[in-house]
């Protein structure tokens, strides 16, 4: 009589339960996590700006210390109105940026459906885009003087032309599966563009605006460098002539606190007009 041996019965693969682990790649960060490991960056980065500066290591007349900068904070509230400034170079920012996305958009979707389009103005394109918007100043001195329309014109030139090619790559990048598709149901050439590629490309292109906003709060600051009476690179550019390194740095720190928060506002709302995309 043979005799059966019982061997344990393995679970499943599916069944197994897999360990995370936190620093495995792509390994996804749960939200908690992501706010805690933000603010404890900056936690770190205040502590050794501390130490260096307090501790007396670093002159003040280089870097001053966060207590200092605190206090010329408060003194640029509340003697020298810089709430003003932040909401000039705020509306230069806007001005720029928006007048670049309202004739960049519609241009890189064109370059990218339209082969010939982008044939005929991608080299120009592409040329312009590695020209830097400092550059531009002098001239833009000259045809619109020191005025806000200067300042505005160089947002403008530093935004306008990186849109362009990103949508146009964005758009031209479309799948041909549903472009084949949609011809076969009767689709128009115009039909494809306005219900093909461009809600395609939508997400992608929400997410190139937010990009290129980044770039340009350093266009304005360039622009407010010269010929401003207002701002905060203006602020920035009087208190080096003081040596004022806690205005200098209070201001910086403005610069990046308003572009977070345009950041994470972008970002909001691309998720509640595009929640599908990230499906």
């Amino acid at each position: 009589m043979k005799m059966s041996v019982a061997h344990p019965t393995s679970a499943p693969p599916s069944a197994v339960p897999t360990r995370r682990r936190a620093l495995a790649p792509l390994e996804p960060v749960r939200t908690q996590s992501q706010w805690l490991l933000g603010i404890g960056f900056f936690i770190v980065f205040f502590a050794v700006w501390s130490f260096f500066t307090l501790g007396g290591y670093v002159s003040p007349t280089f870097l001053a210390s966060p207590v200092t900068m605190a206090q010329e904070a408060i003194l640029l509230f509340t003697e020298f109105n810089f709430s003003h400034d932040i909401a000039m170079t705020i509306w230069r920012v806007l001005a720029g940026f928006v007048l670049a996305a309202l004739l960049a958009v519609p241009l890189g979707i064109a370059m990218g459906a339209h082969k010939g389009i982008e044939a005929f103005l991608e080299p120009f394109v592409s040329f312009c885009r590695y020209l830097p918007a400092s550059a531009f100043i002098p001239l833009l001195i000259l045809w619109a003087g020191i005025g806000e329309l200067q300042k505005v014109l160089v947002i403008f030139i530093g935004s306008v032309f990186q849109i362009v090619l990103m949508v146009a790559v964005c758009v031209g990048a479309a799948r041909r599966d549903l472009v084949e598709a949609a011809y076969t149901l009767g689709a128009t050439p115009s039909g494809i563009v306005k219900r093909v590629l461009i809600p395609g490309a939508a997400p992608e292109i929400a997410e190139i605006l937010r990009l290129v906003l980044g770039w340009a709060w350093t266009y304005v600051i360039v622009a407010e460098l010269i010929g401003s009476s207002s701002g905060i690179g203006h602020m920035i550019t009087d208190s080096q002539a003081l040596l004022n390194t806690g205005q200098i740095i209070f201001g910086i720190i403005v610069i990046g606190l308003i572009g977070l928060v345009s950041d994470f506002a972008f970002k909001a709302l691309n998720r509640r007009l595009f929640a599908w995309s990230s499906l």
